[in-house]
């Protein structure tokens, strides 16, 4: 995949069947200058989320070593605690705790803001309260998938991963090994052959070896995205394959939605009369010890979150948060007795989610354990790799005064089954689409009219 920063060796065009193979270099090229500066940043905030569980118990280590000396308090009584301790909020998660001698986690919201309470089993002390967005690894989440500007930052990172696709849909093509006399350069790097030789290998083996990897990682990204994720929701109305409710968050204006949906129902104020109290009740929690007491035996993974219906009518649920998706079972409980009303578990749910949230475990490193969480960081290592050999190469070889990409020669080729390829790509690909289509229009009708930055992009063909 050395081709995105550098000329094919042998000056001549080659073409290959039905795509020339300058125009897939050129396009090669053009992809990873939009898309390389966010590959580094999306594999590196990535490598740290890949060990999410471990980080957010090494943070929490303090609230899961507790001194506790005799029965917890009541589970209403605890979550009244915490539903005071943020003013005006109300109760959207119970989470079950790790151990006997840990906090109890209560995610309380107001408005579209939710925030985690530490509540001291025993004494109701209040150990901590932090909104849900400012724990480390949830900062960390929104500056891989939003840069920390919502809806605009998502679709900033969806653009950049389309053309990404692009890039190394294009690269494994034009360094697919061809007539092979020696697995040297190929699948692993010549490294005394000069620094040239040196950079082009590291980046064609690294490519070979990750390419597959960074493409599914990329693909099984796509569900959190803004634009894709109402793209995909508006083909499954389409389909009949809509949920009920999906175990994802298309962007940040769909995420906050949802909290704001669980502050819906209203609920009787107890303290009627005296601002800055929580809207709850006490009594409209007691049935939450006998929830608790169905709940643990069943044995759900961790986090276990138990959960009042976002609607009058409706059951409490129980469910695991777990980062694997495939261990998400739900319990529907009795708002009076506490008592299962029904169970749904993974294999329940239609295929198209099923597929959608294994794709999206593995993607977070926790569908198959540690070893799941070590091949996510040895691709986002490769794509680190990948992206800084790329830059060297174009560095080491650009031309003085231009930007250095491949020269077009003669007339670009669409042939029918390129054009195939660029539509399909399109289509699933509407933020490649689109793009695409407003950089011919540019090029079409600004850059001709402007024959210095024609030269300087690149864009005269050489005759």
């Amino acid at each position: 995949m050395n081709s995105v920063m550098t000329p094919v060796e042998g000056a001549e065009v080659r073409k290959q069947g039905w795509l020339d193979y300058r125009t897939v270099w050129r396009w090669h090229f053009y992809a990873g200058l939009l898309s390389i500066p966010f590959i580094l940043w999306l594999a590196t905030t990535g490598s740290i989320y890949l060990f999410r569980p471990q980080i957010d118990r090494w943070l929490d280590r303090p609230y899961d070593s507790l001194d506790i000396h005799g029965s917890p308090r009541a589970a209403s009584a605890q979550v009244q605690a915490a539903v005071d301790a943020v003013p005006g909020s109300s109760l959207h998660h119970y989470q079950l705790p790790r151990t006997n001698r840990s906090a109890i986690q209560i995610i309380v919201g107001r408005g579209s803001d939710e925030f985690r309470v530490y509540v001291h089993p025993q004494t109701l002390q209040i150990l901590k309260v932090i909104n849900d967005d400012h724990r480390p690894m949830m900062v960390v989440f929104h500056l891989h998938g939003e840069l920390l500007m919502g809806d605009r930052g998502s679709m900033v990172i969806e653009l950049a991963g389309s053309w990404a696709v692009i890039m190394i849909l294009t690269g494994l093509y034009l360094w697919w090994p061809r007539q092979v006399k020696s697995l040297a350069g190929v699948f692993y790097p010549r490294f005394f052959r000069g620094q040239r030789i040196f950079w082009r290998d590291i980046h064609a083996v690294t490519g070979i070896w990750i390419s597959l990897l960074a493409l599914f990682l990329l693909m099984t990204g796509l569900p959190w995205a803004t634009n894709w994720g109402k793209y995909l929701e508006a083909v499954r109305k389409l389909t009949g394959t809509q949920a009920s409710q999906e175990e994802w968050s298309a962007g940040r204006s769909s995420e906050l939605a949802q909290h704001a949906a669980l502050n819906a129902q209203p609920v009787p104020d107890a303290h009627a009369g005296h601002p800055g109290h929580a809207r709850v009740m006490p009594s409209q929690f007691q049935a939450l010890d006998a929830m608790i007491a169905t709940v643990v035996p069943l044995n759900l993974a961790y986090p276990v979150q138990i959960s009042p219906p976002s609607a009058p009518g409706r059951f409490w649920t129980a469910i695991s948060d777990s980062q694997n998706r495939t261990l998400h079972d739900k319990v529907f409980l009795d708002p009076v007795t506490g008592a299962m009303r029904g169970r749904q578990n993974f294999g329940q749910q239609i295929w198209i989610d099923r597929w959608i949230l294994i794709g999206v475990a593995a993607h977070e490193g926790q569908l198959f354990g540690i070893a799941n969480q070590l091949l996510g960081l040895f691709t986002t290592c490769g794509l680190i790799t990948l992206s800084v050999s790329a830059l060297v190469l174009w560095w080491r070889r650009r031309p003085n005064g231009v930007l250095g990409a491949p020269m077009a020669i003669g007339k670009q080729r669409f042939t029918f089954g390129l054009v195939v390829v660029i539509v399909g790509l399109g289509l699933y690909l509407p933020a490649f689409g689109l793009s695409l289509i407003a950089v011919a229009i540019t090029e079409r009708f600004l850059l001709r009219r402007l024959p210095p930055a024609q030269k300087w992009l690149g864009l005269q063909a050489v005759s």
